[in-house]
């Protein structure tokens, strides 16, 4: 395996990244991470613009050779856990936790800052490199408001990449996919609204807790009688309360669930179908409902070209076997997918699980830590991602 960064560089990204670990921020929220990140990249002598979608950053590096340009991105969002991990570089702020990894790929994009610097000719052969330091990937559509803010034609951007460690991957090993990798993530809100009465005369009622048991029946048939079979689609209530007493048929019931698909044609499908099969229930029990429906994530579509230029990538420094796609296809959703929907690029996994050491425990656990060997094996790859990427292009 041939991983071309230094002992200095490693120790540097471990430093980094337990750093931030033990001061995670919530989206929004990335004040101290982004001055750390700033610290960083004025120490280089970098000019940057700050304060983008809140907390961002984004930083031109120029090879002052005529080529593309490429973006490269690093979230910076932690979560709202507590962590129960017992290591030196836990979180000192109670109920917010990097359980995701997003301190290591911020971590990452720093160390790329420090070798673009150093040894800029070795991998950048032509064009440019855009750093995108962003906020706010868990949930809160984060990488929309970058892309809202102009940076991606301010600095013509050609194509864009990221990677994110992986617990479902060992460590050494890539995981990379054609096409859909990651589903959208889509909420829902639903009002269901009776007539309440007595538990023990219902024809008085229009019972809402009826209704919505309907309603959750139903929606079923999206996936099992809407959608190709051959076509993933998940539909999920994971909300469903309505009232406090047992003797009561209470006013109102509300549920909130989550839709995620893979393809574009049913990412737009779905919703309409949903509402359609929600107010249809309501109205033949005679009851009304408030429907909210909320787009998240879109789906993490790869464009093949560029999926093959991370899979050379990792051949080249992790060796020939180090390419997967099992435990790579997730419905898990991702924000990035919104620079994918504008550029062509690709979105990849670096295997973080090491058995041997512990670091088994899956992304959002409270017990969630990685094997930080995959901060220099990240590293390492996405150099030459950018190197093959502006040689080709």
């Amino acid at each position: 395996m041939k991983v071309n960064v230094s002992a200095g560089r490693k120790e540097e990204l471990i430093r980094y990244r337990r750093k931030i670990h033990s001061n995670p921020e919530l989206k929004y929220e990335e004040r101290e991470t982004a001055d750390y990140v700033a610290s960083h990249l004025k120490s280089l002598g970098y000019s940057f613009e700050e304060n983008i979608a809140e907390t961002g950053i984004v930083c031109l590096v120029d090879s002052g050779i005529p080529g593309n340009t490429i973006l490269v991105r690093a979230d910076m969002d932690a979560l709202p856990i507590l962590e129960e991990n017992h290591v030196d570089y836990k979180s000192r702020n109670n109920g917010k936790m990097h359980a995701c990894g997003h301190d290591g790929h911020t971590s990452v994009l720093m160390g790329l800052s420090s070798e673009l610097k150093e040894s800029l000719k070795s991998f950048v052969p032509k064009g440019r490199v855009l750093l995108c330091f962003q906020p706010a990937e868990e949930g809160g559509s984060g990488a929309d408001k970058m892309i809202e803010s102009g940076i991606l034609d301010r600095y013509k951007v050609d194509a864009c990449f990221a990677l994110h460690v992986w617990n479902h991957i060992d460590l050494g090993k890539l995981g990379v996919v054609d096409g859909t990798m990651m589903a959208s993530v889509d909420e829902f809100h639903i009002t269901v609204k009776g007539t309440s009465g007595h538990g023990a005369m219902p024809q008085h009622t229009v019972d809402p807790i009826v209704v919505g048991s309907h309603i959750v029946t139903a929606l079923q048939t999206i996936v099992s009688r809407n959608v190709d079979p051959l076509e993933p689609c998940v539909v999920t209530v994971g909300s469903f309360h309505s009232g406090n007493a047992f003797n009561v048929i209470p006013e109102t019931a509300e549920l909130r669930g989550t839709v995620r698909t893979y393809s574009k044609e049913v990412y737009q499908k779905v919703p309409k179908r949903l509402e359609e099969i929600v107010k249809g229930i309501a109205k033949s029990f005679g009851a009304e409902v408030d429907f909210e429906y909320k787009r998240i994530d879109k789906p993490t579509i790869n464009d093949p070209e560029m999926a093959d230029i991370v899979r050379e990538a990792g051949k080249n420094i992790l060796g020939p076997d180090s390419i997967t796609e099992e435990n790579t296809r997730t419905m898990g959703g991702e924000d990035f997918s919104a620079f994918l929907m504008e550029r062509p690029g690709c979105y990849f996994f670096i295997g973080s699980r090491n058995e041997k050491k512990g670091f088994v425990h899956s992304h959002h656990s409270s017990f969630f830590d990685f094997d930080e060997d995959a901060l220099s094996n990240g590293l390492s790859v996405m150099k030459e991602v950018i190197r093959l990427y502006l040689e080709k292009n």
